[in-house]
């Protein structure tokens, strides 16, 4: 796969900062390939972070939304509102290059950047997609993101690409159009109740399977729609338990009990829904019997390395263990949790 959406229903599981992650390190191992981020949070924390941190992005995310036309992912779907069903080609005023905000970026991640005006403009976006002519509006709208990494490929030439969208929480039209782009979805969730029942909704949600209580609604769902109309829906990746809280070097017998009751919830989902993962063979659950092709990566809590990434930009690869100063504040980045954390993060950035 080349394109990977990052999404849950939850908020606060990391799915931005596991993001940034991917990006950066994938951007670093492979420097023949474009790494492309596009997104579509309002919120904009993956490009907050890619342009240097919330301490230092202010500035970088101001010159960016100054531009005309806006140099943003709002830039690009305001002119899409313009012509909307007329492909842009020249998709370069609404990518920037990172490393000219960030020198700690690798100078192949490039960054379609996030908007606040993504919410304001997200109505105009879907009344467009009602429109009865042409019959297929919806379609053509909701390929909008599509059609932004064709014109992206394209705009790399004969390098390799890779996208990375990152998405809202929320199902807004937005968030739809993020997941029409991507080939595969990524599934960050901590070790809650909550995220057992987020991880239904993200069924429900994409692919209309519900339960006795929520049927009725597959009728009129995104899914039952994008089916009807041949738009195609990315599959189940990757399940990424984010944030495990650990004990004497293992993971803590709270975070176990409820890790099981998610394995056994996605394990009943694949067995009677495979179709809908990008691996159909395996059980989800399977990961943890040390299977080779694993779906579910565990991501161990370290705070203080999400704290220096997130104020700093800095990627992981140039992260070193010692005392790091954010703002008036000193913390400690101790060499074994540092190398344990980052050993768990590679494991995920090779599964892509």
């Amino acid at each position: 796969m080349s394109s990977y959406a990052f999404w849950n229903n939850k908020g606060g599981v990391g799915k931005s900062f596991l993001c940034f992650v991917a990006a950066a390190e994938y951007a670093h191992r492979h420097p023949d390939t474009d790494v492309y981020v596009i997104d579509l949070c309002p919120q904009a924390n993956v490009s907050e972070t890619i342009l240097g941190g919330y301490l230092n992005s202010p500035k970088a995310l101001h010159s960016l939304s100054s531009k005309t036309p806006r140099s943003t992912v709002a830039g690009y779907l305001e002119a899409r509102l313009n012509s909307p069903f007329r492909m842009i080609t020249d998709v370069s005023p609404y990518v920037c290059e990172p490393k000219e905000f960030n020198p700690q970026i690798p100078e192949n991640l490039r960054l379609v950047c996030g908007d606040n005006l993504l919410e304001i403009i997200s109505e105009a976006i879907r009344q467009t997609s009602q429109l009865s002519i042409p019959n297929d509006a919806w379609k053509q709208v909701l390929n909008w993101i599509r059609d932004l990494t064709v014109s992206l490929r394209i705009f790399s030439g004969e390098r390799d690409t890779i996208f990375l969208i990152d998405c809202s929480p929320s199902f807004a039209i937005y968030t739809q159009l993020g997941l029409v782009a991507a080939e595969g979805v990524i599934i960050p969730f901590s070790a809650e109740e909550s995220s057992l029942y987020a991880i239904e909704n993200v069924v429900a949600l994409l692919y209309g399977i519900t339960d006795i209580n929520t049927a009725p609604y597959a009728k009129i769902s995104f899914a039952k729609r994008a089916k009807e109309e041949g738009i195609s829906v990315p599959k189940l990746y990757a399940f990424v338990l984010n944030r495990v809280t650990m004990y004497a070097g293992r993971t803590a017998s709270a975070s176990i009990a409820i890790n099981k009751m998610i394995q056994k919830t996605m394990d009943d989902i694949h067995q009677k829904n495979r179709h809908i993962f990008a691996n159909p063979k395996d059980l989800p659950s399977n990961s943890f019997l040390e299977i080779p092709s694993k779906s579910i990566i565990e991501i161990p809590a370290f705070h203080t390395v999400a704290m220096v990434v997130a104020t700093t930009g800095t990627p992981l690869h140039k992260l070193k263990p010692g005392i790091k100063k954010i703002g008036e504040e000193r913390v400690q980045l101790n060499p074994e949790p540092l190398q344990r954390y980052r050993d768990a993060l590679e494991e995920f950035v090779n599964c892509l």
